[in-house]
C-alpha cells in the first residue's frame, strides 16, 4: 500500500517528538511538548478591539450564548479563554503567582460579577462550555484597547492573551473596529504595527468593522457600510485576511438571547401603528423609551432599544408587515440575516461566520504555521552541551532549503503572505493581488481570478503565466528572504498547472467499472434539506446522494471514475460537510451532519485503500 503524504501539521508533530527524545533539559523538553501539545489542541482565536468597539457582543454572538459580560465589569478586564468541556460552565480562575480557582457560571450561561479574586491578581479565566464548536475553535475574550497602539511584542502579547510569553498566544485574531469613515494614516499604522506583534498577518486576521447602524442619518447603513469595508480591506489587505461590516448587537440578539414573548408582542403591537407615526417616535431614541402614548410599556420599549437599537425596531417591524416573521423564531432568523453575521450561499469571504469558517477549515495549516516559528524561535535558545548539538540540529531541520521545509506545502502561501504583510516581499500591483487570491481561497479558479468553472486548459494556462512572473523574482532574489518566498508561490503555481493538466488515470485501479452505490440514512439527508442554514451547492450534493445509482454519481465524479478519484471526492465532501456541524444548527440537523460525515470518510476510507493497493 501507499503510504499517504503527511501534512504541515503530522511532519511538525514527528519533529516535536525526535527533538524532545534527545533534549537532556527538562525546560526545552517542556517548551516542546507545549508546541507538541497545541498542534492536537483546538486553534486558539482571539477576539480582540478598542474599548466599547462590540468586541464582548461578538463573542456572545461567536458562541451562541450571552456569556461575556457587555457592561464594565470585572470580567471586562481580565482575558477569558471559552473552551470545549463537559462540565459546562466551570470557570478555571488562573492566577498571577501560578495559582488557581474554580467558579462556575451563574444561570443562563453568564459570567458572575463578582470572581471572588481581586483582578489584579487574575491572568486569565478559563470557562468550560459543551459547544461542539468548540472542539476545533477556542475563543479568546480580550480587555479592550483604547488605541490599537502595541509599545511592544511582549506588551502586546500581554495586553491581548494574557501573557507576554511566546507560548502563551492565539493562532488567529477577529479585531473589532469602531464604525469610521476612513481610517487614517495613524490608525493603520498602529493596527499593522499591534497584528505584527503579536505574530498575525493576513492569513490570520479578521478585522470586522462594528456598529455600522449607529449613523442616525441613514434608514439602511448596508451600502455605506459595504463600501467602507471594501475600501477597509484596500488599505488593510496585506495585514488582514478580510474586513467585513455586522451590526453584532442583532447577531448577538438572534443567536445568544433570544426576544421573549413580552418583547415580539410589543414588536407585533408597533408593527400595527401608522408607519410614519412610528418612525417619528424612533428618531429619537429617548422619546421612543419615554413617550407615554405608544401601545407598549416603557419597561418593554427600554429592553427592545437596548437589544435591537434603532435598526433592529425597523427591521423586525418591517419584517412583522410583510409576514416575513411571525414569531421569536423567525425573528430571530431574520435578525440575524440582517446583522451581517452570516454569508449568503458557501461565500468564502464577506462576514464574521465566513471569516471563522475560514480560519477552521485552515486550522491544521495556521497551527502549523504557529508552531514553525516557535520551534525556530525555541531552535536559538542559550543551550550546552549535547542539548546545543540537538537545537543545532533542529533549526538544520527547519532551514528554507531542507526536505522538511519543502514537505511543508501548505504553508508555502502563508510564509508569502506574511512577508508581503511584514515587508520582506515587495510586489507590485498586480503581484500583490495574485498573491493574496491565492492566500484568500481554496478553489483553483479563484485563486487564479478566473470565473467559477473555468476549465482545466484555462486553470493550466493561468497558473503557468503567472509562475513566469514569480520565476523572475525568484531568480533576481536569490539567497534573500524575498526569493525564498517567490520560490514558494512559484512552486504553488507549478503545482496547480500539473494538477490541472493531468488527467484521470486509465490505468488506476477499480476505473471504467462502475461501483456500486453507498447505502445512507434518506431521514438524514431530507433533515438537512429542509435545513435553511444548509447552502444551496450542499443541498445539491445531498440531492445526488439520495438519487445516484453508482457511487461516482453520488458522490458528483465522472461516470466510471477511478477509485483514487473517489476517495478525493468523498474527502472534499466530508471537509464540506464538517464545516455544517459548526453552524448554529439544531440537535438533529447536527447529528445528521456528522451521520453524513461519517459516510463521506467511510467512503475516503475504503477507496483510497483500495486504490492505492497495488495489483
Amino acid at each position: 500500500m501507499t503510504a499517504v503524504a503527511a501534512g504541515p501539521a503530522e511532519l511538525l508533530r514527528r519533529l516535536c517528538d525526535a527533538t524532545s527524545a534527545r533534549l537532556a533539559g527538562a525546560e526545552l523538553r517542556e517548551r516542546v511538548a507545549r508546541v507538541r501539545a497545541d498542534l492536537d489542541a483546538p486553534l486558539r482565536v482571539a477576539v480582540a478591539g478598542a474599548v466599547s468597539s462590540g468586541k464582548s457582543t461578538l463573542v456572545n454572538a461567536l458562541l451562541g450564548l450571552p456569556v461575556a459580560p457587555v457592561d464594565a465589569g470585572e470580567c471586562t478586564f481580565v482575558v477569558t479563554q471559552y473552551e470545549y468541556g463537559e462540565d459546562d460552565g466551570r470557570i478555571t480562575i488562573e492566577l498571577t503567582d501560578g495559582g488557581v480557582v474554580h467558579s462556575r457560571l451563574l444561570p443562563g450561561h453568564r459570567l458572575p460579577d463578582d470572581l471572588g479574586v481581586e483582578v489584579s491578581r487574575i491572568r486569565r479565566l478559563r470557562v468550560a462550555l459543551n459547544l461542539p464548536a468548540l472542539r476545533t475553535v477556542t475563543i479568546i475574550d480580550t480587555p479592550g484597547m483604547n488605541t490599537v497602539t502595541a509599545v511592544n511584542e511582549r506588551a502586546a502579547r500581554s495586553m491581548l492573551f494574557g501573557s507576554g510569553e511566546e507560548d502563551d498566544r492565539a493562532q488567529a485574531m477577529i479585531y473589532v473596529l469602531r464604525y469610521v469613515q476612513k481610517f487614517d494614516d495613524t490608525t493603520l499604522a498602529e493596527f499593522r504595527g499591534l497584528t505584527d506583534a503579536c505574530g498575525m498577518s493576513c492569513v490570520n486576521t479578521l478585522a470586522v468593522l462594528g456598529q455600522i447602524d449607529r449613523r442616525g442619518d441613514e434608514d439602511d447603513p448596508w451600502p455605506t457600510a459595504r463600501r467602507l469595508a471594501a475600501g477597509g480591506y484596500q488599505d488593510l489587505r496585506t495585514s488582514v485576511f478580510d474586513v467585513v461590516p455586522v451590526i453584532g448587537l442583532l447577531a448577538e440578539t438572534a443567536r445568544a438571547r433570544p426576544l421573549g414573548d413580552d418583547e415580539v408582542a410589543a414588536l407585533v403591537r408597533l408593527a400595527a401603528m401608522d408607519e410614519d407615526d412610528l418612525e417619528d417616535y424612533l428618531l429619537d431614541l429617548e422619546d421612543f423609551r419615554t413617550a407615554p402614548d405608544l401601545p407598549v410599556p416603557a419597561e418593554v420599549r427600554h429592553r427592545l432599544v437596548e437589544r435591537l437599537h434603532r435598526y433592529g425596531i425597523r427591521a423586525a417591524v418591517e419584517a412583522l408587515r410583510r409576514g416575513e416573521a411571525s414569531d421569536a423564531a423567525s425573528l430571530a432568523d431574520h435578525l440575524l440575516r440582517c446583522s451581517g453575521y452570516a454569508s449568503a450561499g458557501r461565500a468564502v469571504t464577506g462576514s464574521v461566520a465566513a471569516g471563522l469558517a475560514h480560519f477552521a477549515r485552515r486550522a491544521d495549516q495556521l497551527k502549523a504555521l504557529d508552531a514553525l516559528t516557535r520551534l525556530r524561535k525555541l531552535a536559538r535558545s542559550p543551550a550546552l552541551g549535547s542539548d546545543r548539538a540537538t537545537l543545532d540540529a533542529l533549526a538544520a531541520q527547519l532551514d528554507e532549503n531542507k526536505p522538511i521545509a519543502t514537505a511543508l506545502g501548505g504553508l508555502r502561501i502563508f510564509a508569502a503572505a506574511e512577508a508581503l504583510g511584514r515587508g520582506t516581499l515587495v510586489l507590485n500591483e498586480e503581484m500583490t493581488a495574485e498573491l493574496l487570491r491565492l492566500s484568500r481561497h481554496d478553489d483553483p479558479a479563484e485563486q487564479l481570478g478566473l470565473v467559477a468553472g473555468a476549465s482545466r486548459e484555462e486553470i493550466a494556462a493561468s497558473a503557468t503565466a503567472a509562475s513566469t512572473r514569480w520565476r523572475t523574482l525568484a531568480m533576481m532574489n536569490e539567497g534573500r528572504t524575498a526569493g525564498h518566498r517567490a520560490r514558494d508561490v512559484l512552486t504553488v503555481l507549478e503545482d496547480m498547472a500539473i494538477a490541472a493538466l493531468e488527467e484521470p488515470s486509465q490505468s488506476s485501479p477499480g476505473g471504467g467499472r462502475p461501483l456500486p452505490p453507498v447505502r445512507i440514512d434518506p431521514a438524514a439527508i431530507e433533515t438537512l434539506r429542509a435545513a435553511p442554514m444548509v447552502p444551496a451547492g450542499d443541498k445539491r450534493a445531498l440531492e445526488l446522494l439520495l438519487a445516484g445509482t453508482e457511487l461516482a454519481a453520488q458522490l458528483g465524479a465522472p461516470p466510471g471514475a477511478p477509485r483514487a478519484e473517489i476517495a478525493g471526492y468523498a474527502a472534499a465532501l466530508s471537509a464540506r460537510f464538517r464545516v455544517l456541524t459548526h453552524r448554529p444548527l439544531s440537535l438533529r440537523q447536527r447529528r445528521a451532519a456528522e451521520t453524513l460525515c461519517d459516510a463521506y470518510e467511510a467512503i475516503w476510507s475504503q477507496h483510497h485503500q483500495d486504490g492505492s493497493r497495488p495489483r
